[in-house]
């Protein structure tokens, strides 16, 4: 979990208005960046995403994995067959733009890419694309309460696989999904949801990547568990390497949940999570763990620019 993050999670509705955004090439006011209501992307869930995190480092902001996170979004254009208009060089400059001109420090960053066309049908051959961009001031996903740790709910929802839906994109119709799922599990009284794969195995989160601590080694599902293959999933593995900690990539049995001796959540929002309650059945000592602990400060460090080894990470505003 990083520290010092705003204490806001996101910009007050009142405050939006004072925002710049980046919409099509140009920069403009919040609430001039508009489409039709009948908007393709609006209604049938045609459009692509990424959530990117700046820091306030102290020494000016730091956009985490900026490269990364742009490749993903371009990637996630193909596999939906969403034509895009801009190269990623050009995206990447338009983040750090909005970053700039909104004189942000943390912040989350919201590129998004739509058919804004409103005519109604499946079709969007030959229909035109948008690409906009938010950032707002942001804080800990799960509130500042929930930062020693959370209490979750295997859904009853499956997460869908690739024949139904493309996994591997982040696509914004994807996520009604994890909507269902996360509402479920906020209506028994739970702080977030994990899903399962269609065959029954463990998956993700509604919005984050998952890990186990067993025996000292990090178990992870694989590639081929439909998951989004999350970009601080993949920091967390490489931090984990590099301090020493094994980390196995594999097909994970939900049972494996209660008896890990740690687990925790990764993700850009919800950064380093640790999972303290499974299903009313306490997660080791029912405590946030050493392991995730030491990952997650580590991973702390980095974003706040405390760690040399993994400056690369970081693109200064």
């Amino acid at each position: 979990m990083a520290s010092g993050a705003s204490e806001s999670f996101e910009s007050k509705a009142s405050d939006r208005s004072k925002l710049k955004v980046w919409l099509d090439g140009k920069t403009m006011p919040y609430d001039q960046a508009v489409v039709p209501i009948m908007n393709h992307s609006l209604h049938y869930g045609s459009g692509i995403f990424e959530g990117i995190r700046g820091y306030d480092t102290g020494k000016g902001t730091s956009i985490f994995r900026l490269n990364d996170h742009v490749k993903r979004f371009v990637n996630s254009a193909k596999i939906v067959r969403m034509p895009l208009k801009y190269k990623a060089s050009e995206i990447s400059d338009a983040i750090v733009q909005v970053v700039k001109e909104n004189k942000l420090g943390h912040c989350y960053i919201r590129p998004f890419g739509f058919y804004n066309d409103s005519q109604i049908g499946l079709n969007t051959v030959g229909k035109k694309t948008s690409v906009y961009i938010y950032a707002t001031n942001f804080g800990a996903y799960f509130g500042d309460s929930k930062r020693e740790g959370i209490r979750c709910k295997i859904s009853s929802i499956r997460r869908m696989n690739s024949g139904i839906l493309p996994s591997r994109a982040k696509g914004s119709g994807n996520y009604l999904n994890s909507i269902i799922a996360n509402g479920e599990a906020k209506a028994a009284g739970f702080d977030e949801a994990i899903l399962l794969s269609s065959d029954g195995h463990l998956a993700e989160g509604s919005g984050e990547n998952i890990f186990l601590v067993m025996d000292g080694r990090l178990v992870t599902p694989d590639k081929g568990s439909d998951i989004l293959l999350g970009i601080t999933r993949d920091s967390i593995i490489k931090i984990a390497e590099n301090i020493g900690i094994g980390v196995e990539e594999r097909t994970v049995h939900k049972e494996e949940l209660y008896t890990a001796d740690e687990v925790f959540f990764t993700g850009t929002a919800a950064e380093v999570i640790p999972i303290l309650n499974v299903d009313g059945i306490d997660v080791g000592s029912g405590k946030q763990g050493p392991i995730t602990k030491m990952l997650a400060d580590k991973y702390s460090a980095i974003v706040a620019g405390r760690d040399k080894e993994f400056s690369s990470w970081l693109t200064r505003v």
